[in-house]
């Protein structure tokens, strides 16, 4: 069995529930699925945070940093897309998984914890990014792990500026963001444990196979 990567020190301590290791298993033997789902994972977050600067456009750091997120994501999708090219791979666009759409619905609609929640699942899906980049780079071909490998220090980055904001933006107090962010990682540590049909960069292990 391979040695996984070490995941950064931020990101382990954050999750109680690593990545099943029948999921990386499946990764590794569909690396064309893996990229093609990446590049959308990697256009949708930087709609998110564009997102955010026109939901919250008055708060000038939230904005000034969600404008450089957007810019440092949109480079990710197109390194992920240089590789797919040269692995003449076709992109398209890819309909919401299970784990994206389960932790939008999560979401409140009331503020501040609309922002809240924004701010808590930007951050764990960041955090889950980091830990699945770190744990594959030993199951990829040299060129897509060494790109992975290099995505680490600013997924990690991207999740602490999450998390910063959580706390900086929304003036709830920390015992309650922490009791919101245990039950929203408590929704996604189900998401990515539980068996799943589809076979997405979030996805849970393979049920009886994955689509």
């Amino acid at each position: 069995m391979a040695v996984d990567a070490a995941v950064p020190r931020n990101i382990a301590a954050f999750f109680d529930t690593p990545t099943p290791g029948a999921w990386l298993d499946a990764a590794g033997e569909r690396i064309p699925e893996l990229l093609l789902d990446h590049a959308n994972c990697e256009l949708k977050a930087a709609s998110t945070a564009l997102g955010f600067l026109y939901r919250y456009p008055e708060r000038t750091a939230l904005a000034q940093r969600m404008s450089r997120l957007a810019r440092e994501e949109l480079r990710h999708f197109e390194q992920v897309r240089t590789i797919m090219a040269g692995m003449q791979l076709p992109f398209e666009r890819l309909t919401a998984s299970r784990y994206a759409g389960a932790l939008r619905d999560a979401m409140r609609d009331d503020e501040p914890y609309r922002l809240l929640d924004m701010l808590l699942v930007g951050a764990i899906i960041e955090a889950r990014s980091c830990e699945r980049f770190a744990r594959l780079v030993p199951r990829l071909p040299a060129e897509i792990a060494k790109f992975y490998g290099g995505l680490l220090a600013s997924e990690s980055r991207h999740f602490e500026h999450y998390l910063g904001f959580a706390q900086s933006e929304t003036g709830v107090s920390r015992s309650e963001l922490d009791e919101r962010l245990a039950e929203l990682k408590a929704i996604e540590a189900r998401l990515i444990t539980e068996p799943d049909p589809q076979f997405r960069f979030h996805s849970g292990p393979p049920a009886s196979g994955f689509d």
